[in-house]
């Protein structure tokens, strides 16, 4: 009879070195975030003054930056499977810091457009995607989870901070003066980060002899077979639909607030709740994941933010009721960056995890980019939000019936290098 023997992965795979990345990586996406995204909703009118441009213009360099992020993911994600992330996260960051300076100097809409380009590509370099391909390559099953949800339990503080920081900042600077003091803090913090924590994980098992390293299918190989599975196709679709919802509402969820008698600072205030708000979701994913499936909680969760978002119209007029619909929307705010990575790795493993993210990432990204100038151009032809709300449910809605279909990311995890392997003599 065959025998099973287990040989483990090396267990210096996530220890001191993978916990020193992991805490640099917190730090740096939640400044890159905060930075390079969640500031610009709340710099967006003060710039359509300054420059002259309709808010539908400038809405659209955050398209345009979202969209040359999703262009990036796929070839960040190979360099990523061949070389690590240490030269291309270090890269990013010191560009990006150089951008946030060109930004607060801007004067027309084609300069902003310019700036905008090149942060979305730098994002691509910075923030969770490479970020948890880094933590996908260092740590092992047992402890890969617990590290994702620390990066994403810090990092989902990003707009909570960065948003009222940004609007308290613009208000004593202006918006370029606070453009500079963000770059600075970017600048300072996640280029030493970066260049000196993010390291190269020692490959296990690389004797020559080891019959599963020679026989483990390769990278483009893995990545083949997942283009061809249904199931991939639903999650991106899934996936999609729900990050459309939720950069929708990221973008256009102030001026609903506003438009409702609110005060900008408590729209803004109540905005950066979401961040808080999907520390509280991924916690809830992470606990309950023990007794239910990945997709039956986040089909509850999308579920219940499609709830809330058909339940604005009616709560929103009150600061009560718009904090409610903020918290029902928001716990799932952040829970898809949680369940991409365990949906993947469960079904294909580590061996091309980051390139098949980044063919994830690539729909569902620019779907994030084209949802707020969409939105901005249907508020713009209607008479008020209740098209667009209408439209976010529905999305919400239909992620939640997507992910919980027949058809689920639920098989047996293949051998890798970073994972226990099988060896039958």
């Amino acid at each position: 009879m065959p025998t099973t023997t287990t040989v483990p992965a090396d267990p210096t795979v996530g220890g001191h070195h993978g916990w020193r990345i992991l805490a640099a990586l917190a730090v740096t996406s939640t400044i890159g975030y905060g930075t390079l995204y969640y500031a610009y909703p709340v710099l967006l009118t003060p710039m359509a003054t300054s420059i002259g441009a309709s808010t539908t213009a400038v809405t659209g360099a955050l398209t345009a930056s979202v969209l040359t992020g999703a262009l990036m993911a796929i070839p960040v994600g190979r360099w990523l499977d061949h070389h690590g992330g240490r030269a291309l996260m270090t890269a990013g960051s010191i560009t990006a810091t150089a951008l946030l300076i060109a930004w607060s100097q801007v004067q027309t809409i084609g300069q902003l457009y310019a700036v905008m380009i090149g942060i979305g590509a730098c994002g691509a370099m910075v923030l969770y995607e490479p970020a948890f391909a880094v933590i996908v390559s260092w740590f092992t099953p047992d402890r890969r989870a617990t590290a994702l949800l620390a990066v994403t339990i810090v990092a989902g503080f990003a707009s909570t901070i960065f948003m009222p920081l940004t609007g308290l900042l613009t208000e004593h600077f202006g918006w370029r003066g606070a453009l500079l003091a963000l770059a600075a803090v970017h600048g300072v913090v996640t280029i030493p980060l970066h260049a000196t924590a993010v390291r190269q994980p020692r490959p296990a098992g690389t004797a020559p002899a080891d019959p599963v390293r020679r026989a483990h299918p390769g990278r483009r190989s893995v990545a083949h077979a997942a283009m061809r599975d249904i199931r991939f196709w639903i999650l991106t679709a899934t996936f999609t639909a729900h990050g459309l919802a939720t950069s929708t509402m990221t973008v256009h969820l102030i001026g609903y607030l506003i438009s409702r008698g609110h005060p900008a600072t408590f729209a803004a205030t109540a905005t950066g709740l979401l961040g808080v708000l999907s520390v509280t979701g991924r916690l809830v994913l992470t606990a309950a994941r023990r007794r239910l499936p990945v997709t039956t909680i986040v089909g509850a969760v999308y579920a219940t933010q499609a709830a809330a978002v058909f339940a604005m119209p009616l709560l929103a007029a009150t600061r009560t009721g718009a904090i409610i619909s903020v918290i029902g929307f928001g716990l799932g705010f952040g829970i898809t960056s949680l369940a991409t990575p365990a949906l993947l790795t469960d079904r294909y493993g580590t061996t091309a995890y980051a390139t098949i993210a980044g063919r994830l990432a690539a729909p569902v990204t620019i779907a994030k980019a084209t949802g707020p100038l969409a939105a901005a151009a249907l508020l713009h032809a209607s008479a008020g939000y209740a098209p667009l709300l209408v439209g976010l449910a529905t999305c919400c809605a239909l992620a939640a019936i997507g992910v919980t279909t027949r058809t689920k990311l639920s098989a047996p995890k293949p051998s890798n290098r970073h994972s226990s392997r099988t060896v039958r003599m």
